[in-house]
């Protein structure tokens, strides 16, 4: 019986996204910290004494800043485009504590304000009205003109500071761990409730948010499946598989439309799912598949879907309509570009690669672009 093989087990082989460079070794400074900005439109890289942002697409150096002080950065967090920065020290030798948010002004090209805490700070989330500060265990949200409280959000052990905000919502939406193992807490600064969602039996290790706050991905430490959930009422909209041996899953992000996700992990696969945009219970998209063959063909059903309910769910999952192969073992974050069906991949190793997917036809992605962002020259 055929089925249906595991894309991230698969042998090594030539395809349209191989990549066939074979850069000089030269030395390059040890990278502390690396994200996207809010709409994926530029990148920012934490280093010893300082911090660079790059454009995505095209790609190209935007500015770098070098600070007088000796130290890494370990924690970059940039508004949209704008001036102003939340800076965390980082590296064996940290520029600021690591307990301290340092705001940035880079017009003034000094600090002008601070944030202090009594534990390690491991993630800072920017919008145009609020400041978002995760603790291991406590979120703090802050106003962005004055600096004051609003709220505090308890949770689970958090270590690698877990935590998604809406941005173009507002009041705000916040997503960050629950109170136990596998759940999720929503936060809805509009009605002031909280949401507790189990999405996973192990433990979350990534999360991401539409735009608007409406839809939730999770993943958990298995790394096999990525659960879509209604972000408002907790409805598990969709589930996708990412292939059926454990990995980690490094990032997981929404396209503008929400009408894809894409996820990378240390098996050196970036997927491309569909999903789907209508509101309704996994049980409901089920039934509409059925009855729109268009459907079938774009979310890449299993062959043996039919088989539903008596063959393990590893038969009937719904897999990624493409792909593109990386070094396995590396840590790679992803994002949507701006031009319609592009990825945009970047790796702590200081690559930078731009592709292309076809959602009608699937496969593999094409290679758009290629840079190592750390041997850039006239930065």
């Amino acid at each position: 019986m055929a089925t249906r093989p595991d894309c991230d087990s698969e042998p090594d082989r030539p395809t349209t996204s191989a990549i066939t460079h074979n850069p000089i070794r030269v030395a390059t400074p040890p990278i502390y910290h690396l994200s996207f900005n809010q709409n994926h439109t530029c990148f920012l890289v934490g280093l010893q004494n300082g911090f660079w942002i790059f454009d995505t697409d095209p790609f190209k150096p935007s500015f770098r800043r070098d600070l007088d002080t000796h130290g890494g950065i370990g924690l970059v967090s940039m508004l949209y485009r704008s001036n102003i920065f939340c800076l965390v020290g980082g590296g064996p030798d940290p520029i600021y504590p690591r307990n301290k948010v340092m705001i940035w002004d880079d017009h003034a090209s000094r600090c002008i304000g601070e944030l202090s805490f009594r534990s390690e700070v491991k993630n800072v989330k920017l919008r145009l009205d609020m400041i978002i500060v995760v603790l291991n265990q406590k979120i703090f949200v802050y106003n962005f003109m004055d600096f004051k409280l609003v709220n505090q959000v308890e949770t689970v052990s958090n270590p690698t500071g877990l935590c998604e905000i809406s941005h173009n919502s507002s009041p705000m939406v916040l997503v960050c761990l629950g109170l136990q193992k596998g759940q999720i807490r929503v936060e809805n600064f509009g009605s002031k409730k909280s949401k507790f969602v189990m999405a996973h039996d192990s433990r979350i290790v990534c999360m991401s948010l539409t735009q608007d706050g409406r839809r939730l991905a999770t993943a958990s430490s298995k790394g096999t499946l990525i659960r879509v959930f209604n972000s408002l009422d907790g409805t598990l909209l969709q589930e996708v598989r990412r292939g059926a041996d454990r990995a980690d899953i490094y990032s997981l992000a929404f396209s503008s439309d929400a009408q894809f996700l894409a996820v990378s992990s240390d098996k050196g696969t970036v997927h491309i799912f569909s999903l789907q945009v209508d509101s309704g219970s996994l049980a409901s998209l089920s039934n509409d598949r059925c009855h729109n063959p268009s459907e079938q063909i774009h979310s890449r059903l299993s062959s043996l879907s039919i088989f539903k309910g008596v063959l393990p769910k590893y038969f009937s999952s719904e897999w990624s309509v493409a792909r593109f192969r990386l070094p396995e073992g590396l840590q790679y974050f992803v994002g949507f570009g701006h031009q319609k069906n592009t990825v945009i991949i970047i790796g702590m190793d200081g690559s930078f690669y731009r592709c292309e997917f076809d959602p009608a036809i699937g496969g593999e992605m094409i290679q758009l672009e290629y840079n190592n962002f750390l041997n850039v020259e006239n930065f």
